[in-house]
């Protein structure tokens, strides 16, 4: 009588023969097949199916069903899927609260979580299915790691909110906050507007720092050109789910690899999407944590050099007019892509997950008669990019200014100086911060809060006030990609670290200058040196579980706040 044990290995299985071929692995395919896997199933390759479905928020809220599309292609194209889930933490949930700390931190949690599950499981291949903030760069990062043939697939933005006749999303609501503070807006008009701002399933809906992530996967070549940008519930992501199924198994057969698509041009493509679309200051951080998983050298300078001679051609929210639905219809991103093509400005030779070169994608792109999301390149929207890294005598490892929304270059004022987002947020509410200011929000920076809060809750609050324009904001934690306004963050090395930051006292003058690439604090360097001598380190918020573990563990914002081993 012959038995499985007898059949020749699938060449596919090049992980999964270890952990399914042979007597010797009788007990692991007892297990497996008590999960309702036959012998035939298990002699095909076996496919990991990560997904980060959670209920705390819309944005990864259709993961649970897409998961069966992509199954489904997986089934048809030969392979056998297991799914499984990790976790995420909506930055919209837990904006301005002590929850918001977790949320850089699961960055790190999902990149493990997948990257444990997946080397547990000796998975021969890996579709992850993403969408809230931190799961994108999660998933590449894990990627980076496991070095499997893999897709992502980002599951799709959320539709616009309609509120009294116009197009609302989730960062309207957190400057309704600041209004009503301000006496602009009333709490029966907040609750409408809360009650509108976010219909269904889907991602938050602006180039925030989502779609700036999703847009990067199809730059950077881990996910099919224009499947990301299907919205959340079009019925179009069933059929992009199934494909995504099909051609990781295509990528299993060949042996395609991510670190053959994730090269150092590759991530210099991404870095110029980040740009050309005004996307979020979190697309750097995250560029150089994946580019630091993949091993390939790549710094914030690196990232200024490209944003100075890239144009922006996306008119997109927070300080655009359109949202990454309006992007979908217009086109995709590979409009982008074909105006940069145009004059060299990406590497069209990189290849795609899909088999076709970012250069091709370009090439092929649809274009929607009358569409004016995307600007041609002979006439953007602004000349260079919206990021751009500073240094100076504030922050000798760099920092990043996010300029959209406004038109200056330079700020001088005097610092009005919070430890702590909560403390800056209460000024705020009372009307103490006046035009000319300089604000200072420190203490939040990847180890010193830890997990480097997005600054949203303040900034939106300094829209709502009519303050946005007449202030700047500068703080060694984050942004969320809804920001926007004269902001400075990732300010490096961070106050909790010594950083000039921590010397820095109410009324110092403090002179942001994106011209001449500088942050700097009016004081002279013996000034500075002295202040810090006698600072003392504030205690730990944690001293045992994730949060002690990350602050411990991770590097400066400047070096995308990575864990590494201590």
């Amino acid at each position: 009588m012959t038995t499985p044990y007898d059949q020749p290995t699938d060449p596919a299985k090049r992980h999964s023969a270890e952990l399914t071929e042979g007597p010797d692995r009788a007990g692991a395919r007892s297990m497996l097949k008590g999960t309702g896997f036959t012998d035939e199933d298990l002699a095909k390759p076996i496919i990991g199916v990560a997904t980060t479905w959670i209920e705390t928020m819309p944005c990864n809220l259709n993961q649970r069903e897409l998961a069966q599309d992509v199954k489904r292609g997986i089934r048809e194209a030969g392979g056998t899927p297991m799914e499984f889930n990790t976790i995420a933490v909506s930055d919209g949930t837990s904006m301005g609260t002590s929850g918001m700390r977790a949320s850089l931190v699961s960055r790190e949690v999902i990149a493990d979580s997948i990257e444990t599950v997946a080397r547990g499981h000796l998975f021969d291949g890996l579709v992850c299915l993403v969408a809230c903030d931190k799961t994108n760069p999660g998933a590449m990062m894990a990627l980076g790691r496991l070095d499997i043939p893999s897709v992502v697939l980002y599951t799709g933005s959320i539709a616009p909110g309609i509120f009294r006749g116009r197009d609302v999303s989730i960062a309207d609501v957190y400057e309704g906050i600041g209004a009503h503070a301000a006496g602009k807006l009333s709490k029966e008009d907040l609750h409408e507007l809360e009650t509108a701002a976010c219909p269904g399933a889907g991602a938050c809906g602006g180039q925030f720092t989502a779609n700036t992530m999703s847009t990067m996967l199809e730059f950077i070549g881990l996910s099919p050109a224009g499947l990301n940008g299907i919205p959340a519930l079009s019925p179009k992501k069933v059929d992009a789910a199934s494909e995504c199924g099909r051609i990781v198994m295509d990528l299993v057969r060949r042996d395609i690899r991510p670190s053959q698509i994730v090269t150092r041009e590759a991530i210099e493509n991404a870095a110029v999407s980040v740009v050309a679309t005004g996307g979020s200051t979190n697309g750097v951080l995250h560029l150089l944590a994946i580019a630091w998983e993949f091993g390939i050298p790549f710094t914030i300078d690196d990232f200024d050099e490209i944003a100075a001679r890239t144009p922006v051609l996306a008119d997109m929210k927070p300080w655009g007019r359109y949202h990454a639905t309006d992007m979908y219809r217009a086109g995709g991103v590979a409009l982008v892509a074909r105006e940069l093509k145009k004059r060299d400005l990406i590497h069209a030779g990189s290849t795609t997950v899909s088999g076709q070169t970012l250069g091709e994608v370009a090439d092929a792109v649809v274009e929607t008669t009358g569409q004016d999301v995307v600007r041609p390149i002979e006439q953007p929207l602004k000349p260079s990019g919206t990021l751009r890294i500073l240094h100076g005598n504030l922050a000798p490892e760099g920092c990043v200014v996010k300029l959209s929304g406004q038109d200056r270059r330079s700020h001088r004022g005097p610092a009005r100086v919070y430890d702590g987002e909560e403390t800056c947020f209460a000024a705020v509410k009372a009307g103490q911060i006046k035009a000319g200011d300089v604000v200072v929000i420190r203490y939040e920076g990847p180890h010193g809060g830890p997990g480097m809060r997005e600054m949203l809750h303040v900034t939106a609050a300094l829209v709502g006030e009519g303050l946005s324009n007449e202030v700047a904001l500068i703080t060694d934690g984050r942004f969320s990609g809804a920001t926007h306004g004269f902001m400075v963050g990732h300010i490096a090395p961070e106050a909790s670290k010594g950083g000039p930051l921590a010397a820095l006292r109410e009324g110092d003058l403090v002179t942001i200058d994106v011209d001449a690439k500088e942050l700097h604090v009016e004081l002279s360097d013996d000034e500075i040196e002295a202040r810090l001598h006698d600072w003392v380190a504030p205690p730990p918020r944690h001293t045992r579980g994730v949060f002690a573990k990350y602050a411990a563990m991770v590097s400066s914002a400047s070096e995308g706040a990575v864990t590494r081993p201590l």
